[in-house]
């Protein structure tokens, strides 16, 4: 997962009320980071050509969906404790490129770029490391992981909740649609805060003894993984002392660089200054951008039968985007969306 600033485990005070304070705060800045991944990814995807690149497509989609669903999931939790998920807000976008929200890893800067194994491997398998991995990749030793980090807020749900009920929010606010995941009670104490905050854990870097989610499904390291080394994972054959557990030995995942559009690295509005036409596609991409994250204020505010409108304004996004990349900016060069925030 996604690595952190120490200062976002701290606890500032002894105070009860101002640690639950804290911890809708780390709360919230773990609804940003969620969503932080979902532009950079979403670029990728989209850059991809129509029939082409057909497994990794499937691959960064099944990975988007479930940052969407974890980013779900923490807004549940949010909620359950008293909280309320702030989406519709300039600052919840953060800029491209730049460091991802919360002070992660210092010396990564993600940019919005095209599909490429260089971007896998030094982008999104950097977001996603685990704390040590198990096909021999040696992980990142900065800071503290994501998991890391939400291993704190479970610990810290705990504390706070032996001392007094936390769990007082009002449970109309529970998303239960959207995903099979979501299809239960919601999160209303303690055992479903911390069985919603593993869930996050295991689908973003695997189980500490496996690269699988616990329910058969690689975690989104690991599929990365797969797309930058060309091969499916697989455990390893002849284990031997020393050797790792699981290999990318499988079947092939052929990436074919001319099946993406060549597509312009962190376009800003001033790149479309002397293209009217491209700033007009772009203005509708993040009118749209913006109206989503409008909807899903509402969705995660208690209101839920805003999905099915988020759910449109998804796809038509895609259309838009990929409308955009088709348009050249310069001879051998397309478009591409910025995903800027702009207010109602």
């Amino acid at each position: 997962m996604i690595r952190l600033d120490r200062s976002l485990i701290q606890c500032p005070s002894d105070d009860f009320d101002t640690r639950l304070a804290a911890l809708r705060g780390k709360l919230q800045k773990a609804i940003e980071l969620e969503h932080s991944t979902i532009p950079p990814y979403l670029y990728a995807l989209y850059s991809i050509k129509d029939n082409s690149n057909l497994e990794i497509a499937a691959l960064m989609l099944s990975v988007i969906k479930q940052e969407m669903l974890h980013m779900s999931l923490v807004c549940n939790v949010l909620n359950a404790v008293g909280g309320a998920p702030r989406i519709d807000d300039p600052a919840f976008i953060p800029s491209y490129p730049g460091h991802l929200p919360g002070g992660v890893e210092a010396g990564l800067v993600v940019p919005l770029a095209p599909l490429s194994k260089q971007v896998v491997r030094d982008v999104f398998m950097v977001i996603e490391a685990p704390d040590s991995t198990l096909d021999g990749d040696p992980p990142s030793d900065e800071g503290i992981t994501i998991g890391q980090f939400y291993r704190h807020l479970q610990a810290e749900i705990v504390a706070l909740n032996h001392q007094r009920d936390i769990f007082t929010g009002d449970r109309a606010r529970q998303l239960r649609v959207g995903f099979a995941e979501l299809q239960d009670a919601g999160v209303i104490d303690q055992v479903s805060a911390l069985r919603a905050i593993e869930t996050i854990i295991d689908q973003g870097e695997g189980t500490r003894v496996s690269p699988f989610d616990g329910k058969d499904e690689l975690s989104h390291y690991y599929r990365f993984a797969e797309i930058y080394h060309g091969r499916a994972l697989v455990a390893n054959p002849d284990p031997q002392a020393g050797s790792a557990p699981w290999l990318f030995i499988g079947h092939p995942i052929r990436f074919d660089p001319a099946g993406v559009q060549p597509v312009i690295v962190n376009p800003s509005s001033a790149s479309y200054h002397e293209h009217p036409q491209l700033a007009e596609l772009n203005h509708d991409f993040n009118r749209g951008y913006s109206d989503l994250l409008r909807k899903l204020h509402q969705v995660f505010n208690g209101q839920p039968d805003w999905l099915g409108p988020a759910l449109l304004e998804m796809q038509a996004l895609k259309q838009q985007a990929r409308l955009l990349m088709s348009r050249e900016i310069v001879p051998g060069q397309t478009a591409g969306p910025t995903f800027d925030y702009l207010p109602a």
